[in-house]
């Protein structure tokens, strides 16, 4: 659920920002204008957010706020500026396809969702190799490792 939100937060805060940086542009109430003007703003602030934020502070804004760190499999270090390309790349490309897979899945009344390999954890990484962890669950690991390394 803290995913969801966080995606949430991120596209609402993206398309906000955008909205504010093109306001002064928009005259009148042409759709197609308003649209086009808001492409290029909300892909560089999507791109700030995502590439750029999480190489900085370990995730985009809406992660932060709910407490969501983005690490590097397997070795839980900070991604790399290439890999996190490649994550803003195909969330991009994911993301808005996600209701029309949810609505091609299953047929309406076919009763309930077959179990995933998501419930088993899968959700949490993506395609570049990155998994999204929540801080305190960081902080322990790292803990952890430290303890293991002293006592060793």
């Amino acid at each position: 659920m803290r995913r969801y939100l966080a995606v949430g937060l991120d596209c609402y805060l993206c398309l906000l920002t955008s909205g504010l940086l093109v306001r002064p542009y928009v005259d009148s109430a042409a759709v197609p204008r308003v649209v086009g003007l808001l492409i290029g703003p909300v892909l560089v602030v999507s791109f700030l957010n995502q590439v750029v934020l999480t190489a900085i502070a370990g995730a985009g804004a809406g992660k932060l706020i709910m407490g969501i760190r983005v690490v590097s499999v397997p070795d839980v270090g900070r991604p790399g500026p290439v890999r996190l390309v490649r994550r803003w790349l195909y969330g991009l490309c994911w993301l808005p396809l996600q209701p029309w897979y949810g609505l091609r899945a299953r047929p309406a009344g076919s009763g309930p969702a077959p179990r995933t390999a998501c419930e088993e954890g899968a959700a949490y990484s993506d395609l570049a190799g990155l998994r999204q962890v929540r801080r305190s669950d960081l902080v322990a690991h790292r803990r952890a490792v430290a303890a293991g390394r002293a006592a060793g």
